[in-house]
C-alpha cells in the first residue's frame, strides 16, 4: 500500500481490536487503504510526517483517524489534542473507538474537538456493526473541507 494514500488511520494496540476493526473493514470493502499504528507516538510521527514517515506528505492526511485513548507512549488525548491544535490537520476527522466509558475522558476528547466518540461494544456483532456504520458514514457519507 502507498502509504501516501491512506484513507483510515487506525490508532490502536490491543491486536485484537486491531484484526476485528480490519475484519469488519474488509467485510464491506472499506479496508483498501487503513494503515494502523500501535502507539500515540508513531500516530503523531505519521500524521505529521517525521521520523520514519518523513518522506510523506502531510497534506495527504487521512480521511479518518480512529484513535484508541489508553495507548502507549503518547495516550489519546495527546494525540487528539496535538491533532485538532495544528492548523494542518485539524479538519481532519477523528472518531475516539475506546473502552473508556469515564465522563472525563469523554468531556476531555469534546474539549479537544472530537468528531465522535464511540464506545467499543463488548459483543462481537455488535463491534463488527459499529465499524461498519463509522466507516460508510465517514467515508462515504461524510464531506470534509477541501
Amino acid at each position: 500500500m502507498d502509504i501516501n494514500e491512506v484513507e483510515i488511520l487506525l490508532v490502536e494496540d490491543n491486536p485484537n481490536d486491531v484484526e476485528l476493526t480490519l475484519r469488519a473493514l474488509k467485510k464491506h470493502n472499506l479496508a483498501n487503504r487503513v494503515f494502523v499504528t500501535k502507539d500515540g507516538a508513531e500516530a503523531l510521527e505519521f500524521i505529521f510526517t517525521t521520523g520514519p514517515y518523513a518522506h510523506r506528505k502531510i497534506e495527504n492526511s487521512p480521511k479518518l483517524v480512529l484513535l484508541d485513548l489508553k495507548l502507549p507512549k503518547v495516550d489519546g488525548l495527546e494525540v487528539l489534542h496535538r491533532i485538532k491544535s495544528d492548523e494542518r490537520t485539524k479538519v481532519t476527522p477523528v472518531v475516539v473507538l475506546t473502552s473508556s466509558k469515564e465522563e472525563r475522558d469523554i468531556v476531555e476528547s469534546y474539549k479537544l474537538g472530537v468528531n465522535s466518540y464511540i464506545l467499543k461494544p463488548v459483543d462481537f456483532e455488535k463491534f463488527l456493526q459499529a465499524v461498519l456504520e463509522l466507516g460508510l458514514y465517514w467515508l462515504l457519507l461524510n464531506q470534509p473541507p477541501r
